[in-house]
């Protein structure tokens, strides 16, 4: 009997492979070594695959999709109650089997090299902007402990290492030892950072699709390759607002007894970095329009009246990530005039 659906359990050298017939037979149940998994599936006919979206899931998705196979990735959650008790290889094994065949399971779209390289950047640049502020709070901590404060911001902090590379006669000289391989760090960190900030603008000049997401507001060229490396064309998704509920950026919902409730607080779900991203944008964004009313829509005019700042924040990243989503799937540009507010005769 050959397999027409298997599960695999993914691990870093020792696979476990759970195949079942079309009558749900097991027919397939063994362990595969990494250097054995590529020949095992390039001599099985072509079948569904199930495995849950972990570390190399994407890398194997690719290699037996490219042996014929239809490979599907699964949130890790939503594979666990099809895995009985007990837990172990063999049945984790078997709970990707069973939950890829379910009709109304949720899958991960398999990313290319490029989304996933894209990713790194962003990781790698997201490490590297924590630790420079952990280095810039270590520098103001330390000085602060010998009275000597600056100001807030880039300024006050340039100020201070200006002073330290100066071996200013203020600060005292066993201090100076521990503070100079702060700043010197700091100085790297930032010299990398300027780096892959510049890489991600020349990559962006060469999209179209996120050159065309650049021209929303609040959006710039780190979140609109963050978003494409995250979604690609968007088209997992059936509406702006179940990406935005992907997000984390919409409030939980409680349905029983006939009677539904909102929770005031936002789900937080789904894509940590690009929710950050977003809410960072738009908090920019919306400093912007408290400065000069007449640059935002009517919308969001109104929002900021009447709600506190970082509710009218959250609301503003929710809906540019719906705009996000409608000109990816669309392919169209965006239309500023719907948006803004109309201008005064």
């Amino acid at each position: 009997m050959q397999a027409i659906i298997f599960g695999i359990d993914l691990a870093k050298n020792v696979f476990q492979v759970h195949g079942v017939d079309a009558t749900g037979q097991v027919v397939v149940q063994r362990k595969l070594r990494r250097a054995q998994m590529v020949k095992f599936f390039a001599a099985q006919p072509p079948a569904l695959i199930g495995m849950e979206a972990c570390g190399s899931a994407h890398h194997w998705g690719r290699t037996l999709r490219a042996l014929g196979h239809e490979v599907k990735l699964m949130p890790p959650a939503y594979v666990k109650p099809y895995v009985p008790r007990n837990k172990n290889d063999v049945r984790d094994a078997e709970g990707c089997c069973e939950a890829v065949s379910r009709p109304k399971m949720r899958f991960v779209p398999i990313k290319t090299v490029e989304q996933q390289w894209a990713r790194a950047q962003h990781r790698t640049r997201n490490l590297l902007v924590r630790q420079r502020t952990q280095l810039a709070n270590a520098i103001r901590g330390l000085l602060y402990e010998m009275g000597q404060t600056s100001a807030q911001g880039t300024a006050g902090l340039e100020a201070l290492l200006q002073r330290i590379e100066a071996s200013d006669e203020a600060i005292p000289a066993a201090l100076l030892t521990c503070l100079t391989p702060l700043a010197g760090q700091w100085r790297a960190l930032d010299a990398e950072i300027g780096r892959l900030d510049k890489q991600i603008v020349n990559q962006v000049k060469q999209d179209r699709a996120a050159m065309r997401l650049t021209k929303i507001p609040s959006v710039g060229p780190i979140i609109a390759q963050a978003a494409i490396a995250a979604i690609g064309d968007g088209r997992q998704f059936t509406s702006g607002r179940d990406f935005a509920a992907w997000l984390g950026l919409t409030r939980k919902s409680h349905d029983t007894g006939g009677k539904h409730k909102l929770t005031g607080h936002i789900s937080r779900a789904g894509d940590r970095d690009l929710r950050r991203l977003l809410i960072l944008g738009a908090s920019s964004w919306l400093r912007q329009v408290r400065a000069r009313p007449d640059r935002g829509s009517p919308w969001i005019r109104g929002l900021l009246a009447r709600r506190p700042v970082k509710v009218a924040v959250v609301a503003q990243a929710a809906k540019t990530a719906r705009i996000i989503w409608a000109m990816l799937t669309s392919g169209q540009e965006y239309r500023a005039e719907e948006y803004r507010a109309p201008v005064a005769a």
